[in-house]
């Protein structure tokens, strides 16, 4: 394949920007989130157009901008379901204990944003989807050895995050 000119992908997007935008949009209803996954899709093009028969690009971009949103909406299940794991149940307990409580919730979501977005993920995927280590290297395309290292990286930060606790 040769080589896409600035001008021609400046003009491939142009077409196509809006037809992926609206598909996205379609979709979530988000017009900043669609806006931010055509973008997205447009990059991963640009990244593999060598590899992408022309008569496919558009194919390819729908693909891609589909499989991006379908991450999206993933991502924020699980971001959901930790946070229910987290709420409160009782709201007329000890004033101290909430303030404790409320702490600890800020070290651990500092905690988890400090992790790789992939060792986050297979955590996030274990602790609170209950999935297994074979069903996370399955979903992620991964050897079922990769998994088992981003948990025990996971757990060893979870282990710092432990002993400054108890310290």
């Amino acid at each position: 394949m040769t080589p896409l000119s600035d001008q021609e992908f400046k003009q491939f997007y142009i077409d196509n920007f809006p037809k992926v935008q609206t598909f996205i949009f379609a979709k979530c209803g988000d017009l900043e989130l669609a806006e931010d996954l055509a973008q997205e899709a447009f990059i991963r093009y640009w990244q593999n157009y060598m590899t992408i028969e022309p008569q496919k690009a558009r194919s390819f971009l729908f693909t891609v901008s589909n499989n991006l949103f379908l991450d999206n909406i993933r991502h924020a299940k699980v971001k959901n379901n930790y946070s229910k794991a987290f709420q409160q149940v009782c709201n007329n307990q000890d004033p101290q204990y909430l303030i404790e409580m409320e702490e600890f919730k800020h070290r651990l979501d500092t905690t988890l944003q400090k992790m790789s977005e992939a060792v986050r993920e297979v955590f996030l995927l274990n602790r609170i989807e209950k999935m297994t280590y074979a069903q996370i290297a399955d979903s992620l395309g991964l050897s079922v050895k990769a998994i088992e290292k981003r948990m025990q990286k996971a757990l060893e930060i979870f282990s710092d995050l432990k002993k400054s606790i108890i310290d």
